[in-house]
């Protein structure tokens, strides 16, 4: 590990630390989707983490993939995941005993320029200001030849159905308002090749949930955000809400995002 780096402004270790349980739920039931299994699947195979190599798990959440990474570079390899947020940085530790987590920005990362063979970042450059700096970071840290699996969502590709199509609109709107960078998805190889990386392929899954899968939750709180922000009327959202629980009985039910995934390489 290297001198430590200016930080950024995104941050999320000051996240309240009674909201972790929930926190971790929701990666937890994410982890579990069809879609983001398949698309980790590809994901994976096409990084070939090997025995030996270090990798870098770029905004680790509970672990999971650094795990995986761990058990792809044993033996001989490190697997290190970098996560802002001290609760779920404890979580990853108990959950996985194969890997080392450490504290860490995504556009400032702690580590010395070409130490990691590997990289992996999901999920995180939508909720950065400065995602190209991210960019730069990454193919800082890599080594000539070092790879690189950059997956994220683009909320411009949200769909809920059934319901008024302008209520649904709108209410899929409300991440593209809340997050500091929502169509992230289509600009990861963009970002990589501008950062000298080069782009070996890109893929992409829908991330679906039907009426057994969805999330209510998340969904009531979509729709109380574009109540808030005057998208919607509440007698809109509880029709809208009620259309969709009437389509969940009948098993008409859809709520999908597309995720992108990008690989690369730092060029010899």
């Amino acid at each position: 590990m290297g001198e430590t780096r200016p930080s950024s402004a995104f941050q999320t270790d000051n996240i309240d630390p009674t909201k972790t349980a929930e926190l971790v739920a929701m990666l937890d039931l994410y982890a579990k989707n069809t879609g983001v299994q398949r698309l980790r699947e590809w994901a994976h195979s096409g990084l070939l983490a090997g025995p030996g190599e270090r990798a870098v798990d770029i905004g680790a959440g509970t672990g999971s993939e650094t795990h995986v990474l761990a058990t792809a570079v044993r033996p001989g390899g490190e697997a290190i995941g970098v996560e802002p947020n001290d609760g779920l940085r404890d979580v990853a530790t108990r959950r996985s005993g194969a890997a080392r987590f450490v504290h860490g920005d995504a556009l400032a990362l702690p580590f010395d320029d070409g130490s990691a063979d590997v990289v992996w970042c999901e999920r995180v450059f939508q909720y950065l200001a400065e995602p190209d700096q991210a960019a730069t970071e990454i193919a800082r840290i890599l080594r000539p030849g070092g790879r690189v699996a950059l997956l994220d969502t683009d909320w411009g590709t949200a769909i809920l159905h059934p319901g008024e199509t302008a209520v649904a609109e709108a209410v899929t709107r409300s991440p593209l308002a809340a997050a500091a960078n929502p169509r992230a998805g289509r600009k990861l190889s963009g970002q990589l090749a501008a950062a000298g990386l080069q782009i070996d392929d890109v893929g992409s899954q829908a991330i679906i949930h039907d009426h057994a899968t969805l999330n209510w939750p998340f969904v009531t709180m979509l729709a109380e955000v574009a109540v808030r922000e005057g998208r919607v009327s509440s007698s809109q959202r509880d029709r809208f809400l009620a259309d969709l629980r009437t389509g969940a009985e009948e098993q008409t039910l859809h709520m999908s995002v597309t995720t992108f995934a990008v690989l690369a390489h730092q060029p010899h």
